[in-house]
């Protein structure tokens, strides 16, 4: 949609950019349990093959006497990711490190979808009947909320591996308050359960919350200075595309980090 075009007032022009492409599309873009965001996952899916696509090709062009520019970039963000994960991760997995890479870099090509005029894929979009259309998957919860749980997921799997299913449930009722007799510990059994439930689940939300609030802020200012005149725009969105990517880099750079944490966590004695 076009601010200049239809001249819909400021809320109006901010409402319809914050609507998703839904199955089924509710009627003013409210939202249901059952709402299925299409743009949030075909753009998520989208940018995780131009990710394999990239890091393939570095992968068979390999020089080791002629490197490009491009491979040099590549293998920064791989000895970046692989040294965070040496220094971090002191489990046995050899998981980490692929999964570490590609939450940063996807969170990254994500976050960068910012970049894009406001209104440029939208308003192709219409052209082929979407009405509605929000290109930046990490603005939307839907999006953060399932990365998050598949983080606490595999740490809770990864946890079960090291100590055994025996050994995690004993940890998941005797941590983190222990007791010496064992009407004690029967008593503490419930506490620590609840205990850590609300570690697991504030883990995933600080996950989630963290990225999706600061993407979204960034996706809502730019929206904002669309809506001032074309002459009006360059100075203030040029300043604050400089200023987001710090904030595109920092954000998909904080997850890489809690996911290796706290997939180190499970591994170890708690």
């Amino acid at each position: 949609m076009s601010a200049e075009q239809h001249a819909p007032s400021a809320t109006e022009y901010i409402q319809h950019h914050l609507i998703n492409l839904s199955s089924p599309q509710t009627t003013g873009g409210a939202y249901n349990f059952w709402t299925f965001h299409l743009d949030t996952f075909w753009v998520a899916l989208i940018l995780g093959f131009v990710f394999v696509a990239l890091f393939g090709l570095v992968a068979r062009r390999v020089s080791v006497d002629k490197p490009t520019k491009f491979q040099l970039f590549i293998e920064l963000i791989v000895e970046l990711v692989d040294n965070h994960v040496k220094e971090i991760f002191h489990g046995k997995s050899k998981l980490i490190a692929p999964l570490a890479l590609t939450v940063f870099v996807w969170i990254v090509l994500m976050n960068a979808m910012d970049f894009l005029p406001v209104d440029l894929l939208p308003l192709l979009g219409q052209k082929v009947g979407l009405h509605y259309l929000r290109v930046v998957p990490t603005a939307d919860i839907n999006q953060g909320l399932a990365m998050s749980l598949s983080v606490i997921i595999l740490s809770i799997l990864l946890g079960i591996q090291a100590k055994g299913a025996g050994g995690f449930i004993k940890e998941f009722f005797t941590a983190p308050f222990h007791a010496e007799g064992m009407g004690m510990k029967i008593v503490l059994m419930p506490v620590n359960a609840a205990m850590q439930c609300i570690e697991y689940g504030s883990r995933g939300l600080s996950l989630a919350l963290r990225l999706v609030g600061n993407m979204f802020a960034g996706e809502l200012v730019f929206m904002l200075i669309a809506l001032l005149p074309w002459w009006g725009q360059l100075i203030p969105g040029s300043a604050w595309a400089i200023f987001h990517i710090l904030i595109v880099v920092l954000q998909a750079y904080i997850f890489m980090m809690l996911t290796i944490v706290y997939c180190s966590l499970a591994v170890e004695e708690h």
